[in-house]
Formats: C-alpha cells, structure tokens, sequence
C-alpha cells in the first residue's frame, strides 16, 4: 500500500520474469535461461539500492533478455486467434453436453400439457401469413410453414404387415424427420415425424395411393400447413450421480434394452432417447384405477401425478385421468408382445433395492396419458438407461413452458 510506484512496478517485472522461465523453461536454451535470471539478479538488486534510475534500466533490460529470447515464436493473427477461441468454446460445450447437461428435443405429444412435442395443423397456402411474419413465428415459437407435393407417379411400398412403409428418422443426430417409402423410386424425405405430416395431409394423401392401388399420383399434395417444433430441453445429466430419482419429477432414459419399445418400433428406437414422468421408483408397485395411479396401493400424491388425475385446465386433455392400456395397440401384432397396466386388476411391481447394480427399476408414465406409450406397454425402465432429470424448457420461449421444468 505504501510502496512507491516505480518499486512496485519493477517487483511486478521481476515476478513476471520468474513465470516466464518457469512457464517457458522447455523452449529455452540453457544460456538464456542463465542471462534472464542474472538480468533478475540485477533488478532485485537496483530495487534494494533504492536508485530509481538504476531500476528502470534493469527493468528495460530483463524485458529485453525475455522478449528476445523466442525470437522464433511471432504473435497469433486474428485468424488463428478465433480459431483458437472457437476450439475451445466447442471443447467446453462438448465437455458440458457429455458430463453435465445435454440438449433434448421432445418428438412427440406424450408429455402435453407439460411439455409439446412436434405438432403440426393444416393451413392451405394461400392462408399463409406475410414472409416477416413467418420468420418471426419461426424464431419464437419454432413454427415453419410447409408444403410437399408429390412431384412424379411413385407406389407405395408396404410393410411385412401391410402398413405403408414410413418410418420416423434423425437429421443431422437432433432433427427429427421421417421417410415415405416406395418401390421405383428413392425415399421421400418429409419436413417432420410420422404423426405431425398425418395430421397436415399425409393421412388423406395415403388414402389417394390406396384408392389407386398404391400409386400416389403426381401433384398430389402430401403435407401442408405448420409444423411447431417439440420444446428444447436440457436435461441435468449430473444429479443422479449425487441422489436417487425422484417420484413426480420429469426425467429422460435411453431404450437400451427395453425390449417393449423395440418390439413396438424396430430399428427407430435404436440409440433414441425418451421423456416421461418418473411414476414409479424401485420397490414400488403400480396399478390404475382410473383416472387414479395408485402406489402401493393407495393414490400416488406428487403434484405432477395429481395435475394428470385431476385433469383440469390444461390437462383436460385426459379428462380422466390415468388410463389403462389400449388393448387395440396390440392389433396386427405378434402374440410374444405384452402390456403391462391393460386392466384395473393389472399390476407393475418395480424391482428395488435387492437388485444387482444399475438394474434398480423405475416406471415412466406420459403426462397426455391417452396418446403416450410408456410403461403401461412396455414396462419397467431399468438405473443403468436413465439420463437425469428434464431440467429446463429452452425453446421456443412463447409457448407458455419456458423456464424449469416441474
């Protein structure tokens, strides 16, 4: 504090000086090593005289025997610079996106009112709003505007059980896409999943190709109107590290292993990821008595679990409730396929804590109970798929959901 200036910028210099050998000791030669030390030397002692003049000429030259001493190494350009600046950005994001929190979008309606999943309205074209406003839309609330038109005679091509061959996709590892499939020609890659182009077009322009034995003419209209993009989320890979799951809390898993989920959807829930809420934790046993879940017997009490029991407001998209399986879902199917939760006598007992390591079970149950497949089909997800916690709602920030998750 009360140091006279030129002291203390020289004991700075001086300071410097030592991390500088200590930093670049590797890249020097022994005999500058040994010069900018006794250059050093000089200063401290010029600093104890007490002579001013004395220690500015130290100063300057301990400056120059560390400057000069990588004459080969030349400052970075502003290219290299970014460069550098975005290396690291993208190694620090990769770092928080692997250990801590990860990006999810939602795909589907399973979680409304909670949480949107991809949702599409049909708007012909010419009801279109102005370009600026599209744009606007397309930041805020994530709508795109879409149209697809067939643009050549094309046949359909059907599954082993004479389903029109669709199948949802990933683009790019995070959009989500789906391919309408033919047999003279390549797939038709469409603007969204399965269900949101069923509800813009797909659905009638299907009905033209089987009312044609399977020829989808030229022109005719496969998709158009909006598609709103699912809800950002991030999830909170870090937590399940320090605590259990919660019951009530929104969580997301991977369906590795879950042999219902691959049954049902084959190769496109390979790798995937889903969000429920977290019905069930080890020990526990469920059963549905609608519109009631019951634990244990008695009525499960989490606040998430009872805003879907209740049904009001906007959850009186399931005005009543819980629901059993839909027994229709098994139409078409193998017999090997099971439900889990198809009657009000049915039980799901959760293996708890006797289990080996990671096979702990949890239940996962959709918000929008009537249109979500999830542990009442499939059954039990096990500790070792569970990703963490929806933490929060990123985007789009005019849907009402941003903010954190509850």
């Amino acid at each position: 504090m009360f140091t006279p200036k030129w002291k203390s910028e020289a004991l700075h210099i001086a300071k410097g000086a030592r991390k500088f050998v200590n930093y670049k000791r590797d890249l020097l030669k022994e005999g500058l090593v040994a010069e900018i030390e006794s250059r050093r030397n000089d200063l401290l002692a010029a600093i104890k005289s007490g002579d001013k003049t004395k220690t500015a000429e130290a100063s300057k030259m301990l400056n120059a025997a560390c400057e000069n001493s990588l004459p080969h190494e030349k400052p970075l350009g502003w290219f290299e610079e970014n460069v550098e600046v975005m290396f690291v950005a993208i190694v620090i994001a990769l770092g928080l996106r692997a250990y801590y929190l990860q990006p999810f979008r939602i795909p589907t309606g399973s979680m409304q009112p909670t949480l949107n999943g991809i949702i599409g309205k049909p708007l012909p074209q010419a009801e279109w709003p102005s370009l600026p406003q599209r744009l606007a839309e397309k930041v805020l609330r994530g709508r795109t505007y879409v149209r697809v038109v067939n643009d050549q005679d094309r046949f359909l091509a059907v599954t082993r059980e004479g389903r029109v061959d669709i199948r949802d996709v990933q683009f790019m590892h995070f959009f989500s896409r789906s391919e309408l499939r033919f047999t003279d020609s390549p797939p038709l890659r469409l603007p969204a999943p399965t269900n949101p182009c069923t509800q813009i077009g797909l659905a009638a322009a299907i009905q033209t190709a089987s009312r044609n034995g399977g020829l989808l003419p030229k022109g005719t209209v496969i998709c158009e109107g909006t598609v709103d993009s699912g809800d950002l989320v991030l999830v909170d890979k870090f937590s399940y590290h320090f605590r259990k799951p919660e019951r009530g809390e929104v969580f997301v898993f991977d369906t590795l292993g879950i042999r219902g989920i691959h049954e049902r959807s084959g190769e496109q829930a390979a790798g995937s990821h889903y969000i429920k809420r977290l019905c069930g934790v080890p020990g526990d046993t469920l059963q549905i008595q609608s519109p009631n879940l019951l634990i244990d017997g008695r009525i499960a009490k989490e606040p998430g679990i009872q805003r879907v029991i209740h049904g009001e407001g906007d959850y009186a998209i399931n005005p009543n409730g819980y629901g059993l399986a839909d027994s229709r879902e098994l139409l078409g199917r193998s017999k090997t396929i099971s439900q889990y939760l198809a009657s009000p006598d049915d039980k799901l007992s959760l293996v708890g804590k006797n289990a080996r390591p990671g096979m702990r079970e949890y239940a996962a149950l959709g918000d929008n109970t009537g249109n979500s497949l999830d542990s009442r089909y499939w059954g039990p997800v096990r500790e070792f798929n569970l990703v963490g916690p929806a933490l929060f709602s990123l985007w789009p920030v005019t849907t009402g959901h941003w903010g954190f998750i509850r």
